[in-house]
């Protein structure tokens, strides 16, 4: 099981001066090493995040955060 952000499912949180914008994610005790590194690859392949930091408490959850660069704005459309 993994939860994102803090409570309702997506924050993304960081300074607004800062270059990267971050994830938190909780992952459960439950799920494999191996598991959760494919899954964070996967995510990673299509999404542009990067793993910044691990936790790992005594009961076996972990505590992820994922980092990507800030982009400037949305690019225009494509005009023909």
């Amino acid at each position: 099981m993994i939860v994102i952000g803090a409570s309702d499912g997506g924050d993304i949180v960081g300074d607004p001066e800062d270059d990267y914008e971050y994830r938190p994610l909780r992952l459960d005790a439950n799920m494999s090493r191996a598991t959760a590194a494919v899954m964070l690859a996967v995510g990673a392949e299509f999404t542009g995040w990067e793993l910044a930091r691990v936790l790992r408490f005594p009961d076996g959850t972990r505590r992820v955060w994922l980092r990507r660069r800030r982009t400037v704005g949305a690019l225009p459309a494509l005009s023909l």
